[in-house]
């Protein structure tokens, strides 16, 4: 009789970074040897993208805050590519590959992160007239932006546009940036001006952790930032900003135009191509639609988790705004994914949720603030800020630590002991 070998469940992982990385080592761990897992990848190298504002002003350079993908996954008996996908067709079970070639699974988790929705404000991003710190390739176009300002100081412009998600690295760039112009000797030639479709200064996407509010309008008016809220990006031309701030009724409470020197503005994001209008996968801005369980509520065998889920917002804005995916979120649901999908493989009814709390370092390069909301959406539990130049430092220790987690295929969590430890800090301060 011929060794008949019973094929095991393939579980794909569709993207690589900062969820879909640790994903695949999580999910690897759960399963064991009941199931093989792939990962498909745009490209072979993860980036530490919390990284990207430092880059951004020469405090690190690529080679700092990347990891090869293929040996990694290897050495976890974790199949990898690095072609990218053009299109998840769910109704066959399969993802068509950018080169042509298909890959067909029983379990698909789309980790693929956002579209950069740049060209929905003409003018916006690298390939216009503003800066971006969503990647890699961007931030090191615009350190040699900032060289170019520090050359010719003049007026600069940082913030998010109108449906942003991520506010936390427009705050951080900003001080950031502040930072390195004072020890480069050119701040007092450099107005700068903070412009956000948020409705107040410290919302987040989150209506506020804390005292977020206070604690950066503080720090504005500290490095003298001047800020506009409620503004939406009408277009960017060469050197010139367009910005209509809006009233609580939605009409135009003024307009304003904003010459600058440098500028970088987070752009919306959107699901990615691949997954676009899929009937019943995703919303109308191509975000995956899923259960209290990850689970896709249509297509059963596909998880999602990351920026490219769908949450809806935190209320009503005179400007569409968008709510983060931070970290812990993103690592909670990693683990219930994981654990769901090792139910499902034992014949159970998956019962994993989770956490959705948010906790985020946001660093200042001298200093920074940290908050904890939990949970992410008002009315919370825990609803704690602080600040101080120990976040810089923890921030450091983060990046440290994560590179060498996706550098030896580690799948603990992080966020969580670092979440405990501050509500350590929360409790005895009261």
């Amino acid at each position: 009789m011929p060794d008949v070998t019973e094929k095991k469940p393939l579980v794909v992982v569709l993207g690589a970074g900062l969820g879909g990385a640790i994903a695949a080592f999580e999910i690897k761990e759960a399963l064991k040897k009941s199931a093989d897992v792939t990962v498909i990848s745009q490209g072979d190298t993860y980036h530490f993208v919390p990284s990207n504002p430092w880059v951004a002003v020469g405090w690190r350079n690529r080679e700092a805050i990347t990891v090869s993908l293929p040996p990694v996954f290897k050495k976890r008996d974790i199949k990898f590519t690095g072609i990218g996908a053009r299109r998840v067709e769910p109704q066959g079970n399969r993802v068509v590959l950018s080169d042509g070639s298909i890959i067909t699974y029983d379990y698909l988790v789309i980790a693929t992160g956002p579209d950069l929705a740049f060209d929905e404000i003409e003018g916006l991003g690298p390939n216009g007239f503003t800066q971006s710190v969503c990647h890699i390739d961007h931030a090191e176009t615009a350190s040699q932006a900032f060289d170019a300002l520090a050359e010719k100081p003049g007026p600069v412009v940082i913030g998010a546009v109108q449906g942003a998600s991520c506010f936390g690295p427009a705050y951080e760039f900003a001080l950031i940036l502040e930072t390195e112009m004072r020890r480069r000797k050119i701040r007092d030639r450099v107005p700068m001006t903070f412009v956000t479709s948020e409705p107040y200064i410290g919302h987040l996407g989150l209506d506020g952790v804390g005292d977020t509010k206070g604690l950066l309008e503080s720090e504005f008016r500290q490095r003298h930032i001047k800020w506009i809220t409620n503004a939406r990006v009408a277009k960017v031309e060469s050197g010139l900003m367009h910005v209509e701030e809006v009233a609580d009724d939605g009409s135009i409470k003024a307009r304003h135009d904003l010459p600058f020197n440098y500028s970088m503005m987070l752009p919306a994001f959107r699901g990615v191509a691949a997954v676009r209008d899929i009937e019943g996968l995703t919303n109308p801005r191509g975000f995956i639609l899923i259960d209290k369980h990850q689970r896709n509520p249509k297509f059963q065998n596909i998880f999602s988790l990351g920026v490219c889920v769908a949450i809806p917002p935190t209320g009503k804005t005179p400007v569409p705004v968008g709510v983060p995916k931070t970290g812990f979120m993103i690592e909670s649901m990693v683990t219930a994914v994981a654990q769901n999908l090792r139910q499902l493989l034992a014949g159970q009814v998956p019962t994993h949720e989770a956490t959705w709390n948010a906790i985020c370092l946001a660093d200042f390069g001298d200093g920074g603030v940290a908050f904890i909301a939990q949970p992410q959406i008002p009315p919370r539990n825990i609803n704690w800020a602080s600040s101080g130049k120990w976040v810089h430092l923890a921030k450091i220790g983060f990046e440290k630590y994560f590179l060498h987690k996706v550098k030896s295929g580690k799948s603990e969590p992080f966020y969580e002991k670092l979440a405990l430890d501050l509500i350590g800090v929360h409790k005895i301060k009261g």
